[in-house]
């Protein structure tokens, strides 16, 4: 886990290098054809890289946009109309049944279907009309870091050629990246905080929501810590009331919308004397218990998740191993989880 987190700025300049001709041409030729709708399928990490696509989608194209009940497909064998529907499927090694099942169940009802993998020769692959290959090579290790980020700058690059853009705002990621993979030792300071934890809970509004899933995810696959992410307004809807001067809260707070949406997040949560950690900008790390702060200044909001999960990533394995337990191999868990 530690090595393939140390790729990602390697691997995000493969995917502007390499793979960035190729979303620009798939989206080109899926919008000379036109949609009204988006579907967005995907399971665990990729589902956290989908729900990056709906914001872009909703917020950047101005295209309604839904998360698919697969099980609608498998269990009920429903076939609703999806007619200039684009169903996009996520999935890093493209072989789950159940993902594979409803993307040929979507092109049968007449969607046009695209498969988002690590692997163009994956079953998914072969069943969806259009392919983008993540390019992030081999992944070993159990919980998916790489893939996540590979999956967010493809999904994004994609939605940029749908709006006739150039996807210029992730020009500078791999190099950001690098520098903030480079603070490992903040990091570590801050896990300490963590390690004998029983719960905690993180939060986010906006672009920065699917981190916060995607890093509850990656601290209860690896540390087992039970971990609850909850939008910055749903948490107000009855969570907050769990929330005491023990209880570990990490807040992610983009540089944008999103973070100004969180504000009054924040302060309800420092009212309540919450262990406030934040991820994000300096302004709101000073007003927190501690913090790591991102690099924000001329980075597009669009773009910051592909940031804020890398300092989240490294924090899921220092407690880990803090924790004497392995985060190359949670128990009960398999590389390709293939549910039907």
């Amino acid at each position: 886990m530690a090595g393939e987190t140390a790729e990602q700025p390697a691997v995000l300049r493969r995917v502007l290098d390499r793979g960035a001709a190729a979303a620009q041409e798939v989206a080109g030729r899926i919008a000379a054809r036109g949609f009204r709708f988006v579907l967005l399928t995907a399971r665990g990490t990729s589902d956290n890289a989908a729900l990056y696509a709906k914001y872009l989608l909703e917020v950047r194209l101005g295209k309604p946009c839904g998360l698919t009940s697969m099980s609608t497909f498998t269990a009920y064998g429903a076939r609703p109309d999806l007619r200039d529907v684009l169903a996009v499927t996520v999935s890093q090694s493209g072989g789950s049944p159940d993902l594979v099942a409803s993307t040929e169940a979507a092109r049968a009802a007449g969607a046009i279907t695209l498969a988002v993998t690590n692997n163009p020769d994956s079953p998914l692959a072969a069943v969806a009309e259009y392919h983008l290959d993540i390019l992030a090579g081999p992944e070993r290790a159990l919980p998916a870091t790489k893939t996540y980020t590979a999956s967010l700058l493809t999904l994004y690059l994609f939605v940029e050629g749908l709006r006739g853009g150039d996807g210029s705002a992730a020009r500078e990621l791999p190099e950001l990246a690098g520098q903030v993979l480079a603070r490992g030792a903040e990091v570590a300071r801050l896990a300490a905080r963590y390690r004998f934890a029983e719960r905690m809970v993180l939060t986010s509004r906006g672009y920065g929501y699917p981190t916060a899933k995607e890093a509850a995810l990656k601290l209860m696959e690896t540390s087992y810590i039970p971990a609850l992410a909850y939008s910055g307004a749903d948490l107000l809807h009855g969570p907050l009331a769990m929330v005491d001067n023990i209880f570990p809260v990490i807040a992610i707070v983009p540089a944008g919308k999103g973070g100004e949406a969180l504000s009054p997040v924040l302060e309800r949560l420092r009212g309540r004397g919450a262990d406030l950690v934040v991820v994000g900008t300096g302004a709101e790390v000073a007003r927190a218990t501690d913090g790591f702060v991102l690099p924000s200044e001329g980075v597009a909001e669009e773009v910051q998740p592909v940031l804020e999960i890398l300092p989240l990533q490294l924090l899921a394995h220092e407690v880990t191993v803090a924790r004497g337990q392995d985060p190359d191999a949670p128990r009960a868990l398999a590389k390709v989880t293939e549910t039907r």
